[in-house]
C-alpha cells in the first residue's frame, strides 16, 4: 500500500509517494553514508527544530545512549518523538532481515565454493570446529528467519480473525443464553436457609492460608489457562512512558494521525481500575479492592479445573468473572495489534466483545511495536514483572520526564501511622485465634513474626499494640531520623529475616486473606472470647470506630479513605500498607532513611521510609534497555538527572547525549525580565528573613498596579507558597491595594479543593472574553495562583489566558525540613561539587528553578502565542541562576535594575502587539 508523504529538507520541502518499507531502504543507504541525512515520514512541514529533534533522537537510538531531550510545550514534541523513534524502529528491522538474508547467502555461498582439496590439509579438528560454528550461525539465522516468518503469518491470522468478529459474536450469544439457564436452574435447587449457611462455611475456607512449603522461590504458582500458547518472543519495541493517563491518550491519538498510525502495533496499559469493565469489581472504587477481587476471581477460575476426589461432596463454585475468558480475550488481543487505540476505545471494546482489556493488553505485549503506559508501571520492578514487561534490549522512552527523580524516590518510599499498625496487630490477632487450628507450623511461625514486628514497632513510638492508639500520648513530639540498620537494633527486629518475611508476605497473600476476613466479620466480635474482650476493653472500640467509618466509606469511589479522626489517610488494609514499609527496610543501609515522626499520639505517629538514591532502582532500567530517552518540555536544570539517576547509577558519561531546542514562535514574542526593584527603588529580595516586611509587600502590589495597566487579558501571578499569598493578600486588603487591583483587572484565587478548579478557570476564562468582546472598566482578569500548585503544571494559559506571568520571588523549599536536610547531606557525601558549590545546595537552586520552569512555562503554547514574564527578585539576574533557565527563555531574557525601564519595555511590547494585531486584521 502506497502512501503520499510530506518530506521537507532544511529550508525547502518536496512531496513524494512511497511506503514506509521504501522510506526504510532509504534511510538504509543514507545512513551509511550521512547519519543525518536520515529522512523522516511527517504529516505536515516540520519546523527546523523538529527536524533537528528527529535527528539527534534517531542517532541517540541508533548509538544505544541514553538521552535528555528537552523540547518546549507547543513545538511538537510528541510528535517528533513518534516520527523519530518510529523511523528508527523501522529501519532496524529493515536492516535485521537484510542482515539475515545476507549472511545466510554469503554463508551457502561459502560451503559451495570451498576447496576439498585445501579442506583435506587441514587438520582435522579445526575443520570440525570451522564446521560447527558455520552450522550454528546457519542455523541461528535460519531459526531467526522463521520466527520472524511465524510472527507475521500470525499477525495476518490476527487480521483474519478480526475478520470472523461477527461469526464470533454470534457464538458468545448463544453461549452467555447457556449459562444464563444453567445459573437460573442452579438457582431453583439451592433454594433455603440451610444451604446458605453451608455456603457461607465454605466461604470462609477460602480464607485459610495455604500450607507454605518452602522459603526459597522454588515452587511454580498456578497454571494459567490450558489454552494460552507458550510464551511468546518479544519483538523489538519501544515502551513509552508518561505521567498520566490523559497524557498517555494524547499521545496514542498522535500516533494515529501520524503516518505511522495505519502500520503500527500499539498497545496501552493500564491499571484495573482504569480498564476493569466488570461492573460488580469497578464498583469497590479502591486500588486495592479492586485488584484483590480480580485475583480472587482468578484463583476461583482455576481452582474450578481441579478435580474433586470421587466420593467427596462437590464444593460450591464460587463468583468467576465473565470477562475472563481466553477466546475472547484472544480475540481483543487481535483486534488491538491490527488497530491503534487507546484506553478508552479499548475498554468500549472489551465491553462489546465481553473481552477483559487489563489482560488482553498485556497479551498483545509480545508481538506490539510501541506500548504506552504510565511511567510508575515501568519504574517499579514487581509491577512490571506482573505486566509481563520485558526490558533487555528494547527502547524505552520517559515523557513528561520533569519529576522523574521524585516520582521513583515517592514509589520506593513508605508510610504507616501508628493507628495503621495497633490495627493490623488487633485484625492478625484475631484472624490468627481463629484459625490457629487450621494453620500449619510455618503459616503460625510467619503470623507470629509479623505480630512481633508490628508490637517492636508500636513499642518505638512509645505505645501499646494492646490500648487504644488515639488515647496514648507519645513521650515528647518531635522528628527522628536513623539508618536502616540503626532503626533494626532500636526496634529489636534486627533478629528478623526481613527477607523471608516479605517473600511470605508476598507468597502467601496474607493481607489479602486478612482483608477478606475482616470484610467477613466487620462490625462484629464473631471471633473474638469473652476474656478478650474484656482485656481488649478501649482498643477495640477504636477498631468498632474504624468499622463503622468503613462501612460508611465503603461506597466512596476513592483511591484513599480518610480517617476524620485521626486527620491521616489510610488503606482499605493496613498490613498492605505495612507490607511496603517492610520491603523499603530490605533497601540497602546507605540507600534510605527511617524517620520516625511522634505527634500527640501514637494514632497520629508515623513511620516513614524516605529513598534517598533512586538510582539504585533507575539502574535496573539503564542496565536492560538497549537505548532510554527522557524527555519533557521544561528539562532545566538537567544536572539532577545526570547526577543523581544516571551517573549514580554508574552510567559513563560519554552513553549520555543531551539535546534541548528553542521555541517555534519568534524571539519578538516573548519578553523575559528580571526585575531587581520596585517602582519606589525597593531592593526586590523575597527572602524568609524580608518578603514578610511590609514596604517588600507594598512594592509588589505597586509592581502588580502598573502592570494591570499595561497588561491585556489574563495576568498570572505565582506566590511562593499558599501561606505567603494568604498573608500579603490580607495586607494588600488592609491598606486598600487589593480594592485598587480589583477595578483594574477581576480577581480570581487558584482553590485548594481540586474540584474547585474547572469551575475557577471557567469563570476567569469567561470574564477575560466578555472583557475583550464588550470592553467596560475592567482590563481582563488577575490570577493569583502556588507555585507547585494545582495551576503550575498541565494548565495552558494560552492566548489571552496568560498574556504576562508574575514570580514573586525565588520558591525554595524549606531547607528546615528533616527529610530535604538528609538527603542534602546524602549528596553532599556521595556527590562532587560543582564549580565550587556542595551538591546539597546544587539540590535546592535546582529544586526552585524546576517549580519556577513549570509555572513560568504555562503561557507560552503555540507559534503565534505572544506574553511577558516578570521575574520579581534581583537573585534572578545571578548567571548560576539564570543558567538554570529553559534556553529559549534565557536567550531573551532582559535584566532591569530599576524599575522604570522595566515598565516601558513592557508597555512598549504590548504596544506593538495590539498594532500588529490591528494591521494584519
Amino acid at each position: 500500500m502506497t502512501v503520499g508523504l510530506l518530506l521537507w529538507g532544511r529550508g525547502y520541502a518536496r512531496v513524494v509517494i512511497c511506503c514506509p518499507l521504501d522510506v526504510a531502504k532509504r534511510n538504509m543507504d543514507a545512513r551509511t553514508t550521512n547519519p543525518a541525512a536520515v529522512t523522516f515520514p511527517f504529516p505536515f512541514e516540520p519546523y527546523p527544530i523538529q527536524e533537528q529533534f528527529m535527528t539527534e533522537l534517531y542517532q541517540a537510538l541508533e548509538a544505544g545512549k541514553v538521552g535528555i531531550f528537552e523540547s518546549p510545550t507547543g513545538t511538537g514534541k510528541s510528535l517528533s518523538l513518534i516520527c523519530g523513534a518510529l523511523t528508527w524502529l523501522q529501519d532496524f528491522e529493515e536492516r535485521k532481515r537484510q542482515e539475515e538474508a545476507q549472511t545466510l547467502s554469503a554463508a551457502e555461498t561459502e560451503t559451495k565454493d570451498k576447496d576439498p582439496l585445501v579442506s583435506t590439509e587441514l587438520d582435522w579438528i579445526t575443520q570440525f570446529v570451522q564446521k560447527k560454528e558455520e552450522m550454528d550461525m546457519k542455523n541461528k539465522i535460519k531459526e531467526e528467519h522463521l520466527r520472524r516468518k511465524r510472527r507475521e503469518e500470525r499477525l495476518e491470522q490476527m487480521r483474519h480473525n478480526v475478520q470472523l468478529k461477527f461469526a464470533s459474536k454470534r457464538k458468545r450469544e448463544e453461549e452467555d443464553e447457556t449459562m444464563r439457564l444453567l445459573q437460573l436452574s442452579q438457582q431453583i435447587l439451592s433454594g433455603g436457609g440451610e444451604k446458605e449457611a453451608i455456603e457461607l462455611d465454605k466461604e470462609e475456607e477460602g480464607l485459610l492460608l495455604a500450607e507454605y512449603e518452602s522459603d526459597e522461590e522454588t515452587k511454580k504458582g498456578p497454571e494459567i489457562e490450558e489454552e494460552e500458547d507458550l510464551e511468546e518472543e518479544h519483538v523489538t519495541k519501544i515502551y513509552y512512558c508518561s505521567r498520566t493517563h490523559s497524557q498517555l491518550s494524547q499521545f496514542v491519538h498522535e500516533v494515529q494521525k501520524s503516518p505511522f498510525g495505519k502500520q503500527t502495533r500499539l498497545v496501552s496499559l493500564g491499571s484495573r481500575q482504569n480498564m476493569c469493565v466488570n461492573e460488580d469489581v469497578r464498583r469497590l472504587g479502591t486500588v486495592q479492592l479492586i485488584n484483590d477481587r480480580c485475583m480472587e476471581m482468578q484463583k476461583n477460575k482455576h481452582e474450578k479445573k481441579t478435580e474433586e476426589p470421587e466420593g467427596k461432596k462437590k464444593r460450591e463454585s464460587r463468583a468467576m468473572c465473565p470477562f475472563y475468558c481466553y477466546e475472547q480475550m484472544q480475540f481483543l488481543r487481535d483486534e488491538t495489534l491490527v488497530e491503534v487505540k487507546d484506553i478508552e476505545q479499548l475498554v468500549s471494546l472489551a465491553r462489546e466483545l465481553k473481552a477483559c482489556p487489563y489482560y488482553s493488553s498485556r497479551y498483545a505485549i509480545p508481538a506490539a511495536q510501541v506500548v504506552v503506559l504510565p511511567y510508575q508501571m515501568l519504574l517499579h520492578e514487581l509491577t512490571r514483572k506482573a505486566s509481563g514487561i520485558k526490558l533487555k534490549d528494547q527502547v524505552v522512552i520517559i515523557d513528561e520526564a520533569h519529576n522523574l527523580i521524585d516520582t521513583i524516590t515517592c514509589i520506593h518510599s513508605s508510610q504507616v501511622s501508628g493507628a495503621q499498625l495497633c490495627q493490623a496487630h488487633s485484625q492478625l490477632t484475631q484472624y490468627m485465634d481463629r484459625y490457629r487450628s487450621r494453620l500449619k507450623a510455618k503459616n503460625l511461625m510467619y503470623v507470629k513474626q509479623i505480630l512481633f514486628l508490628l508490637e517492636k514497632f508500636v513499642q518505638v513510638m512509645g505505645g501499646n499494640v494492646k490500648q487504644n492508639p488515639c488515647f496514648q500520648k507519645v513521650p515528647q513530639d518531635g522528628t527522628t531520623l536513623k539508618s536502616i540498620n540503626d532503626f533494626l537494633f532500636h526496634s529489636q527486629i534486627d533478629n528478623i529475616n526481613l527477607f523471608k518475611v516479605q517473600r511470605y508476605c508476598m507468597k502467601s497473600m496474607i493481607s489479602r486473606k486478612l482483608f477478606g476476613f475482616v470484610e467477613k466479620f466487620k462490625g462484629t466480635e464473631t471471633c473474638l472470647s469473652i476474656k478478650e474482650r474484656q482485656k481488649a476493653g478501649g482498643l477495640q472500640q477504636f477498631l468498632q470506630d474504624l468499622n463503622q467509618k468503613s462501612r460508611h466509606a465503603a461506597d466512596a469511589p476513592v483511591g484513599v479513605l480518610e480517617d476524620a479522626e485521626i486527620g491521616q489517610p489510610r488503606t482499605a488494609s493496613p498490613l498492605m500498607q505495612i507490607e511496603g514499609f517492610l520491603s523499603a527496610l530490605t533497601n540497602a543501609n546507605q540507600d534510605g532513611r527511617v524517620i520516625l515522626q511522634l505527634q500527640g499520639t501514637v494514632a497520629q505517629s508515623s513511620l516513614k521510609f524516605l529513598m534517598l538514591n533512586p538510582a539504585v532502582h533507575f539502574a535496573e532500567v539503564l542496565k536492560e534497555c538497549r537505548s532510554v530517552i527522557i524527555a519533557g518540555g521544561t528539562m532545566q536544570p538537567v544536572s539532577d538527572f545526570k547526577q543523581q539517576l544516571l551517573i549514580s547509577a554508574s552510567l559513563s558519561p560519554e552513553k549520555i547525549t543531551e539535546f534541548s531546542c528553542g521555541h517555534v514562535i519568534p524571539a519578538e514574542n516573548i519578553l523575559p525580565i528580571v526585575l531587581c526593584s520596585g517602582p519606589t527603588n525597593q531592593q526586590l529580595e523575597f527572602t524568609y528573613q524580608k518578603r514578610d516586611l511590609p514596604e517588600m509587600m507594598d512594592e509588589t502590589g505597586r509592581i502588580l498596579t502598573n502592570l494591570c495597566n499595561v497588561v491585556p487579558g489574563g495576568l498570572v501571578c505565582f506566590f511562593p507558597s499558599y501561606d505567603y499569598q494568604k498573608h500579603i493578600q490580607e495586607h494588600w486588603e488592609k491598606s486598600g491595594l487589593l480594592k485598587r487591583l480589583a477595578l483594574k483587572k477581576k480577581i480570581f484565587q487558584e482553590p485548594k479543593r481540586a474540584n474547585q478548579l474547572d469551575q475557577v478557570l471557567a469563570e476567569y476564562s469567561k470574564c477575560i472574553k466578555n472583557c475583550r468582546q464588550f470592553g467596560g472598566a475592567l482590563n481582563g482578569a488577575l490570577l493569583f495562583s502556588v507555585v507547585g500548585g494545582k495551576m503550575s503544571e498541565g494548565i495552558n494559559f494560552s492566548d489571552d489566558l496568560g498574556r504576562c506571568v508574575v514570580m514573586v520571588g525565588m520558591p525554595y523549599p524549606n531547607i528546615r525540613s528533616p527529610e530535604l536536610q538528609e538527603k542534602m547531606s546524602y549528596l553532599d557525601k556521595t556527590l562532587p561539587k560543582t564549580e565550587g558549590v556542595s551538591a546539597g545546595r546544587v539540590l535546592i537552586e535546582n529544586l526552585c528553578m524546576k517549580a519556577v520552569n513549570q509555572s513560568i512555562g504555562r503561557a507560552i503554547r503555540h507559534r503565534r502565542d505572544y506574553a511577558s514574564i516578570v521575574l520579581l527578585d534581583h537573585r534572578y539576574s545571578r548567571p548560576a541562576i539564570l543558567g538554570k533557565l529553559p534556553q529559549w527563555i534565557r536567550s531573551s531574557t532582559q535584566v532591569k535594575p530599576n524599575f522604570g525601564a522595566a515598565f516601558a519595555t513592557i508597555r512598549k511590547f504590548f504596544q506593538q502587539k495590539k498594532s500588529d494585531s490591528v494591521s494584519s486584521s
